[in-house]
């Protein structure tokens, strides 16, 4: 990019949130924007877990674009390696190519409030920009904890997200830290080959059957030939799920049968009686992300793996010790301890219109507008915001209808014509938090009885949509000015572009609708 380029938006990563925007930018007939990204190729998420076993929870038909059917699916449940081709085509069939800036990481984004742009500081130069769409992710950061000792360890230490694809587990004493989503996959695909396994698991996830299989010759003949097929697969799988928000949000009690089902998998799986007790969790299903796996219980049954009821405490040297005193000599360090999602990175980079920055902004817990956008942070949105997450269906369908609320909110920029900005209100961010927050509270997420990374430091959940997904697309479907401060520009565009971090001073603001 050129020193001091200038364009219409910007986007901010290219898993399927900034590829998505793209693509509907395109179709709103705007070419005037960038998609930057801190890697060398698109897939976000998708790109970065590359570990053994990688795969997707959701089926591949509703986990995919409904603008993009792909009635190619090998399986049931696709793997990393055919999501991610999935975007690679995604990238190219939209031609989304000349819009890509790889190897561009943002370091600061910083509103120009005189200009009304953002300046837009990245690993490989400077660009302003009218709008920008953060499209980051809350599962693209790794947490790894704090763990005394750690730096004397001896042996090979990393995340399952930053997988080291050049050192061979093969015969080694592994430590997995962590039984969450990415843990149930490892384990398996690695219990076979490694000498010792010991896994640390501080909480037992509730694990059900994994209803995988390959997608016939004949099937995937039926989708390309009949596409309208492709799409009442996807409805049928969408409706299924659709039927159950009802027992995550407002019937907890109903997802008793679900739990008996869970634990009868456990039972069939696991002989062992003390095991079994080890691996029964005591909260109520669905508390957490239900988990699915057929391969789980079977391997950590095996001879050569040890499960810790208790999380990773202290290491010294090669020794690993638990919090119940437990330990053991390991050449290998997996953290499956997932990501910063209630403090994302990306909000340390972003300052608005006082000067001061996201993460100062929600020093107290995210909040947002319809989970798009922050009070103080004009023309900036985002993309999987706070209170967007799900905890039984496809984010597709929330990206999906986020995007129908960028759309708006560009359209709404140029109704008002001229040099315009839309800043949310700080009551009517307020409103739909409280409004949010209210219908958590009688959730399974706030009311099952376990802590899970739903919830932010201060207990709050902040990360899921307490509703079904049609709910969530009537709310984002048009932006509703009346929530909105109209900004007007104090002084021509034209001139020298500000400094990355340059502060931004008083807007002139106007009534919306006025």
């Amino acid at each position: 990019m050129t020193e001091h380029e200038h364009v219409r938006v910007a986007v901010i990563g290219s898993g399927f949130g900034g590829l998505g925007a793209a693509v509907r930018l395109r179709r709103e007939g705007i070419t005037d924007f960038v998609v930057l990204e801190r890697a060398g190729s698109v897939g976000g998420t998708w790109r970065d877990n590359s570990y053994p076993g990688c795969a997707c929870d959701v089926p591949s038909h509703l986990y995919s674009f409904s603008f993009a059917p792909n009635p190619e699916w090998p399986r049931t449940f696709s793997g990393q390696e055919h999501i991610r081709a999935y975007l690679e085509h995604v990238a190219d069939v939209f031609r989304l190519r000349p819009h890509l800036r790889f190897d561009s990481e943002v370091k600061m984004m910083t509103w120009d409030a005189e200009k009304l742009r953002w300046g837009i500081e990245t690993s490989s130069g400077f660009l302003t920009a009218d709008v920008v769409v953060s499209a980051t992710g809350p599962l693209s950061d790794p947490k790894i904890p704090r763990i005394p000792g750690i730096d004397t360890f001896t042996g090979k230490v990393f995340h399952s997200a930053r997988w080291d694809h050049d050192y061979d587990l093969r015969g080694k004493r592994v430590a997995m830290v962590g039984t969450g989503a990415s843990a149930i996959q490892i384990v398996p695909a690695i219990q076979p080959d490694v000498a010792r396994l010991t896994l640390f698991q501080r909480t037992p996830p509730w694990v059900m059957p994994r209803v995988d299989r390959a997608i016939s010759g004949a099937e995937r003949w039926l989708h390309r030939q009949l596409p309208f097929t492709t799409q009442a697969r996807r409805g049928l799988l969408w409706g299924i799920r659709e039927l159950q928000v009802q027992a995550f949000t407002k019937r907890p009690d109903e997802l008793g049968l679900v739990e008996r089902l869970a634990k009868r998998n456990i039972s069939r799986a696991v002989k062992d009686p003390a095991l079994r007790k080890k691996l029964t969790p005591d909260y109520r299903i669905g508390c957490k992300r239900i988990l699915l796996s057929n391969a789980y219980y079977p391997a950590i049954t095996q001879p050569n793996v040890d499960v810790v009821a208790s999380g990773l405490a202290e290491i010294d040297g090669s020794t690993v010790v638990a919090a119940d005193g437990t330990r053991a000599e390991v050449d290998a360090i997996v953290f499956g301890t997932g990501f910063h999602v209630t403090d994302m990175p990306i909000a340390d980079r972003v300052v608005g219109a006082e000067g001061r920055t996201l993460a100062q902004a929600w020093e107290s817990g995210m909040k947002s507008l319809r989970g798009a956008t922050a009070a103080g942070f004009p023309n900036w949105m985002t993309i999987i915001g706070p209170n967007t997450g799900l905890g039984n269906s496809s984010m597709i369908l929330m990206i999906e209808s986020q995007l129908n609320y960028m759309a708006d909110f560009v359209r709404q920029l140029d109704v008002l014509g001229g040099r315009a900005a839309l800043d949310a209100r700080p009551g009517a961010v307020d409103a739909w938090n409280h409004r949010v927050q209210e219908r958590m509270k009688r959730t399974v997420w706030n009311t099952g009885g376990c802590t899970s990374w739903y919830l932010d430091a201060n207990g709050v959940n902040t990360t899921v949509w307490p509703g079904t997904t049609a709910e969530f697309r009537s709310a984002t479907r048009r932006v509703d000015l009346a929530e909105y401060d109209v900004l007007r520009a104090t002084e021509p565009a034209s001139g020298a572009a500000p400094g990355p971090r340059a502060k931004s001073a008083r807007n002139k603001k106007v009534e919306a609708g006025a």
